[in-house]
């Protein structure tokens, strides 16, 4: 499915369509919460690119004494969020 031909016609269409199915109250907490997986999905795939293009930081996280903290990053001091259930 090519997503790059859908016209001002087409995207108007759907719009409708996600009006009538879910109501104006709920279109910016669906959005949201897209924006928050796309998001949520690049990040990971951010994380994989990096453990894959830089195995020596892995390497060197293994290598540290016991009583040692590794260093954190700041998506490990981020609180884990559940996503809104629409359903």
């Amino acid at each position: 499915m090519n997503f790059g031909n859908l016209g001002p016609l087409e995207l108007f269409i759907i719009l409708v369509i996600v009006l009538v199915l879910f109501g104006a109250r709920r279109v910016p907490e669906i959005g949201a919460s897209l924006g928050k997986g796309i998001r949520e999905f690049k990040r990971s795939i951010n994380d994989v690119q990096r453990q894959v293009t830089d195995p020596e930081e892995e390497r060197r996280a293994e290598r540290l004494p016991a009583g040692e903290p590794a260093a954190r990053t700041p998506a490990q001091d981020e609180p884990v969020r559940e996503p809104k259930r629409l359903i």
